[in-house]
């Protein structure tokens, strides 16, 4: 079973830092992730050229939307500038020709009903042109996130189902965020197939913390807190390209994609 691996990487030459990891897809962010200012194509020749220089590499691109990206809250003065800023990001991640564009799942106020969170949801989706694959991830704090727990994230599949674009909606599941936020890896493969129906990527990383911490704290494979069998059987599990948001270096992503292919 050959299993795709690559990393988040910084995005002025996304292609040299595939390369340097000799990894077939790569993310990144287009402008500053906590920022509503709209994306921003740092490479040099502009974003038609970075996608020439993906395809001619073999590399695959995704896209991660900034963190303040937030349609589920109850919030105005946020929602209506994330659904823009979600728009436009699905617009630059398309002209690059990225995979996908990845978004968290938000989060309500604490006195909110989620279920409102979840309409939210639907109405973003209705209202935004996806143009690339929009992979909703898993996250790992918050009492009202939308999708730390899984019955919230049945939630907001319920909710999007309806919608026309539902295809266009798919789900990366975040190794860290999923322990930290109290899913067990055990079953969380199986248990997520079983409300969306797919897992289109993997975010594998290790966790600082203990499980159900919340805490959202990466750590290079087997560095952390997840049992490295658990963190293999996931990968393996899940059958779907791995993206990995561990810390340092070209080199230290070299060793963490070593570390999952011995497992795998």
């Amino acid at each position: 079973m050959t299993i795709q691996i690559g990393a988040h990487v910084d995005q002025t030459d996304p292609i040299g830092e595939a390369q340097a990891r000799q990894a077939p897809l790569v993310q990144f962010f287009l402008g500053d992730p906590q920022s509503y200012k709209g994306p921003e194509v740092r490479h040099a020749d502009g974003p038609a050229a970075l996608r020439s220089a993906a395809e001619a590499a073999g590399v695959d691109l995704y896209v991660h939307a900034p963190y303040i990206v937030n349609v589920a809250t109850t919030n105005n003065r946020i929602r209506i500038p994330s659904r823009k800023l979600l728009q436009q990001h699905v617009d630059a991640a398309a002209e690059i020709g990225a995979k996908g564009l990845i978004v968290h799942g938000g989060h309500v106020n604490a006195a909110d009903d989620p279920s409102v969170g979840f309409d939210n949801w639907r109405k973003a989706v209705d209202a935004t042109d996806l143009k690339v694959p929009l992979l909703i991830e898993n996250t790992a704090g918050g009492d009202n996130a939308m999708t730390r727990y899984l019955d919230r994230i049945a939630g907001v599949w319920d909710a999007i189902a309806a919608c026309e674009q539902a295809d266009m909606v798919g789900f990366c599941l975040d190794t860290c965020h999923a322990h930290a936020g109290g899913n067990p890896l055990e079953t969380v493969v199986a248990d997520v197939v079983a409300i969306t129906g797919r897992i289109d990527l993997v975010h594998c990383n290790d966790s600082r913390d203990d499980f159900d911490s919340g805490a959202d704290r990466h750590a290079n494979l087997g560095a952390g807190r997840i049992d490295p069998d658990l963190l293999a059987a996931v990968i393996r599990d899940a059958g779907a390209p791995v993206l990995l948001e561990t810390p340092g270096p070209a080199a230290a992503h070299l060793d963490d994609i070593a570390w999952l292919r011995e497992r795998v």
